[in-house]
Protein backbone atom coordinates (compact mmCIF):
# COMPACT_ATOMS: atom_id res chain seq x y z
CA UNK A 1 0.00 0.00 0.00
CA UNK A 2 2.92 2.36 0.71
CA UNK A 3 3.95 2.17 -2.96
CA UNK A 4 0.60 3.68 -3.99
CA UNK A 5 1.11 6.74 -1.82
CA UNK A 6 1.43 10.08 -3.62
CA UNK A 7 4.47 12.14 -2.66
CA UNK A 8 5.00 15.87 -3.16
CA UNK A 9 8.54 17.09 -3.82
CA UNK A 10 7.78 20.42 -2.06
CA UNK A 11 6.63 18.67 1.14
CA UNK A 12 8.43 15.34 0.99
CA UNK A 13 7.98 12.88 3.85
CA UNK A 14 11.52 11.52 3.49
CA UNK A 15 11.15 8.55 5.92
CA UNK A 16 7.99 7.30 4.18
CA UNK A 17 9.52 8.01 0.75
CA UNK A 18 12.58 5.97 1.74
CA UNK A 19 10.59 3.06 3.22
CA UNK A 20 8.49 2.91 0.04
CA UNK A 21 11.64 3.05 -2.11
CA UNK A 22 9.60 5.58 -4.05
CA UNK A 23 10.74 7.81 -6.87
CA UNK A 24 9.55 11.08 -8.33
CA UNK A 25 10.51 12.86 -11.50
CA UNK A 26 9.50 16.05 -13.16
CA UNK A 27 10.36 19.17 -15.01
CA UNK A 28 10.31 22.58 -13.35
CA UNK A 29 10.83 25.98 -14.96
CA UNK A 30 14.14 27.63 -14.07
CA UNK A 31 12.20 30.75 -13.09
CA UNK A 32 10.57 28.73 -10.26
CA UNK A 33 14.04 28.43 -8.70
CA UNK A 34 14.27 32.13 -7.80
CA UNK A 35 17.76 32.04 -6.26
CA UNK A 36 19.14 30.16 -9.27
CA UNK A 37 17.39 32.60 -11.63
CA UNK A 38 19.21 35.51 -9.94
CA UNK A 39 22.57 34.01 -10.94
CA UNK A 40 21.81 33.41 -14.62
CA UNK A 41 21.24 35.81 -17.49
CA UNK A 42 17.88 36.47 -19.10
CA UNK A 43 18.48 37.26 -22.74
CA UNK A 44 15.91 39.28 -24.68
CA UNK A 45 14.52 37.19 -27.52
CA UNK A 46 16.27 34.09 -26.16
CA UNK A 47 12.93 32.55 -25.35
CA UNK A 48 12.24 30.60 -22.21
CA UNK A 49 15.20 29.36 -20.16
CA UNK A 50 15.81 25.63 -20.27
CA UNK A 51 13.66 23.74 -17.77
CA UNK A 52 15.19 21.79 -14.90
CA UNK A 53 14.62 18.08 -15.41
CA UNK A 54 14.90 16.27 -12.07
CA UNK A 55 14.34 13.00 -10.29
CA UNK A 56 14.36 11.84 -6.67
CA UNK A 57 14.65 8.33 -5.32
CA UNK A 58 14.29 7.12 -1.74
CA UNK A 59 16.18 4.18 -0.35
CA UNK A 60 16.77 2.42 2.94
CA UNK A 61 20.17 0.82 3.51
CA UNK A 62 20.48 -1.94 6.06
CA UNK A 63 23.43 -1.65 8.43
CA UNK A 64 24.42 -4.63 10.55
CA UNK A 65 23.58 -4.07 14.20
CA UNK A 66 21.63 -0.83 13.79
CA UNK A 67 18.51 0.66 12.25
CA UNK A 68 18.24 1.08 8.50
CA UNK A 69 19.67 4.32 7.14
CA UNK A 70 17.45 6.69 5.18
CA UNK A 71 18.87 7.93 1.88
CA UNK A 72 17.65 10.24 -0.88
CA UNK A 73 19.18 10.53 -4.34
CA UNK A 74 18.64 13.77 -6.27
CA UNK A 75 19.46 14.16 -9.94
CA UNK A 76 18.91 17.19 -12.15
CA UNK A 77 19.94 18.63 -15.48
CA UNK A 78 19.48 22.05 -17.03
CA UNK A 79 21.27 24.60 -19.18
CA UNK A 80 22.06 28.01 -17.74
CA UNK A 81 22.93 31.19 -19.61
CA UNK A 82 25.78 32.99 -17.86
CA UNK A 83 27.96 36.01 -18.63
CA UNK A 84 31.52 35.13 -19.63
CA UNK A 85 33.86 37.03 -17.32
CA UNK A 86 36.50 37.33 -20.04
CA UNK A 87 34.52 38.73 -23.00
CA UNK A 88 31.28 39.66 -21.15
CA UNK A 89 29.20 37.84 -23.79
CA UNK A 90 26.50 35.28 -22.96
CA UNK A 91 27.54 31.65 -22.70
CA UNK A 92 25.61 28.45 -22.10
CA UNK A 93 26.65 26.06 -19.37
CA UNK A 94 25.22 22.59 -18.82
CA UNK A 95 24.49 21.98 -15.13
CA UNK A 96 24.16 18.47 -13.75
CA UNK A 97 23.56 17.23 -10.21
CA UNK A 98 23.71 13.62 -9.02
CA UNK A 99 23.94 13.46 -5.21
CA UNK A 100 23.03 11.07 -2.41
CA UNK A 101 21.94 12.46 0.98
CA UNK A 102 21.79 10.52 4.22
CA UNK A 103 19.13 11.57 6.73
CA UNK A 104 19.51 11.30 10.51
CA UNK A 105 17.28 12.06 13.49
CA UNK A 106 19.13 14.98 15.12
CA UNK A 107 21.52 17.89 14.58
CA UNK A 108 24.00 16.30 17.00
CA UNK A 109 24.07 13.07 15.03
CA UNK A 110 24.42 14.99 11.75
CA UNK A 111 27.37 16.98 13.15
CA UNK A 112 29.06 13.81 14.44
CA UNK A 113 28.63 11.96 11.14
CA UNK A 114 29.79 15.01 9.19
CA UNK A 115 33.11 14.75 11.04
CA UNK A 116 33.41 10.98 10.53
CA UNK A 117 32.26 10.41 6.95
CA UNK A 118 32.26 11.97 3.51
CA UNK A 119 28.47 11.47 3.25
CA UNK A 120 26.18 14.46 2.82
CA UNK A 121 24.16 14.28 6.04
CA UNK A 122 20.88 16.13 6.67
CA UNK A 123 18.40 16.12 9.55
CA UNK A 124 15.05 14.39 9.00
CA UNK A 125 11.92 16.42 8.54
CA UNK A 126 8.39 15.26 7.78
CA UNK A 127 7.82 18.17 5.38
CA UNK A 128 11.15 18.39 3.55
CA UNK A 129 11.37 20.69 0.48
CA UNK A 130 13.23 18.54 -2.04
CA UNK A 131 13.12 21.22 -4.74
CA UNK A 132 14.79 23.72 -2.41
CA UNK A 133 17.64 21.25 -1.83
CA UNK A 134 17.81 20.66 -5.58
CA UNK A 135 18.07 24.42 -6.15
CA UNK A 136 20.93 24.61 -3.61
CA UNK A 137 22.78 21.87 -5.49
CA UNK A 138 22.26 23.57 -8.89
CA UNK A 139 23.63 26.84 -7.47
CA UNK A 140 26.67 24.95 -6.19
CA UNK A 141 27.11 23.46 -9.69
CA UNK A 142 27.44 26.92 -11.26
CA UNK A 143 31.02 27.79 -12.24
CA UNK A 144 32.69 30.25 -9.86
CA UNK A 145 34.09 32.27 -12.77
CA UNK A 146 32.11 31.52 -15.92
CA UNK A 147 34.08 31.90 -19.14
CA UNK A 148 34.20 30.44 -22.61
CA UNK A 149 37.00 28.03 -23.41
CA UNK A 150 37.53 30.21 -26.47
CA UNK A 151 35.60 33.46 -26.63
CA UNK A 152 33.50 33.77 -29.82
CA UNK A 153 34.77 37.27 -30.58
CA UNK A 154 38.18 38.87 -29.98
CA UNK A 155 38.34 40.81 -26.76
CA UNK A 156 37.71 44.52 -27.29
CA UNK A 157 40.69 46.81 -26.89
CA UNK A 158 40.67 50.53 -26.26
CA UNK A 159 41.27 52.63 -29.37
CA UNK A 160 44.49 54.60 -29.28
CA UNK A 161 46.30 52.41 -26.72
CA UNK A 162 49.36 52.14 -29.01
CA UNK A 163 49.55 55.90 -29.50
CA UNK A 164 49.47 56.54 -25.75
CA UNK A 165 52.39 54.18 -25.19
CA UNK A 166 54.50 55.91 -27.86
CA UNK A 167 53.85 59.41 -26.49
CA UNK A 168 54.66 58.51 -22.87
CA UNK A 169 58.38 58.97 -22.17
CA UNK A 170 60.25 56.14 -20.56
CA UNK A 171 60.55 57.01 -16.85
CA UNK A 172 64.02 55.46 -16.72
CA UNK A 173 65.40 57.59 -19.56
CA UNK A 174 66.21 60.41 -17.10
CA UNK A 175 68.07 57.95 -14.85
CA UNK A 176 70.13 56.70 -17.81
CA UNK A 177 71.17 60.29 -18.57
CA UNK A 178 72.36 60.74 -14.99
CA UNK A 179 74.60 57.66 -15.19
CA UNK A 180 76.56 59.02 -18.17
CA UNK A 181 79.96 60.43 -17.25
CA UNK A 182 80.22 64.22 -17.57
CA UNK A 183 81.37 65.31 -20.99
CA UNK A 184 81.06 61.73 -22.28
CA UNK A 185 78.81 60.46 -25.00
Amino acid sequence: MAKDRQFDMRRLDVPAFSVAAASLQGETAQADFTRLAEGVMALPGDGVAAPVTWSAQGEQRQVAGSAAEIWLRLQARTRATLQCQRCLQPMHEALAVDRWFRFVASEDEAARLDEETEDDVLVLSRAFDGLELLEDELILALPIVPRHETCPEPLPSSAGDDEVEEETPNPFAALAALRRPPGGS
